[in-house]
């Protein structure tokens, strides 16, 4: 070591330095991580116990393959589709597992896509109105082309004998804090 470096304290330890540079970045970087995190437990446990009514939405007999229905669910003010895709779907219910349902509303801006948005052929809902979301009914709505960032939300179907029982909801509807229950 030279003279100057010596000097400087160059290369020696500061008495009073019980935590290094690197340390000190490596716990700050993981007690910000913690605090983020530390508020978001009730949130999850409150997703996981939401309650929905189990509605009976369709009968399987009346669906015609690659036609789409409307319905009403969880309450009056959320409207959906129901359809029998010619493919197996991503929480699809049935002998197929091709009965799916989707929230009509786009979780980008809200534009409306009805019965008449979809399109057997390709198995997607949309375009969007206002921005030409597309969304794929045979992966959970995941997005095809678009701008919106999110899935469409999926309604839970269940089969009893031939009605299809709605039985909740997988995303968030568009223009909600959080979804409805259609409890009363």
């Amino acid at each position: 070591m030279t003279q100057k470096a010596k000097a400087e304290g160059v290369g020696q330890k500061h008495p009073c330095s019980a935590v290094s540079r690197r340390q000190f970045l490596i716990l700050g970087g993981a007690s910000v991580a913690v605090l983020a995190t530390y508020g978001t437990g009730a949130g999850a446990q409150q997703l996981v116990s939401s309650s929905y009514v189990r509605t009976v939405v369709g009968k399987v007999s009346e669906l015609v393959p690659g036609e789409a229905t409307t319905f009403l669910y969880p309450n009056d003010d959320v409207e959906n589709v129901l359809v029998m895709l010619g493919e197996e779907a991503g929480g699809g219910v049935g002998e197929g597992r091709n009965i799916v349902a989707f929230n009509t509303i786009c979780p980008h801006m809200g534009g409306y896509m009805g019965a008449a948005d979809f399109h057997a052929e390709h198995s997607v809902l949309g375009p969007c109105p206002l921005h030409l979301s597309t969304f794929d009914l045979t992966k959970h709505g995941m997005i095809v082309s678009g701008h919106a960032v999110e899935s469409l939300p999926q309604i839970v179907l269940e089969i009893d004998g031939d009605d299809i029982v709605a039985t909740g909801v997988m995303g968030l509807f568009y223009g909600y804090n959080q979804n409805p229950s259609g409890e009363a």
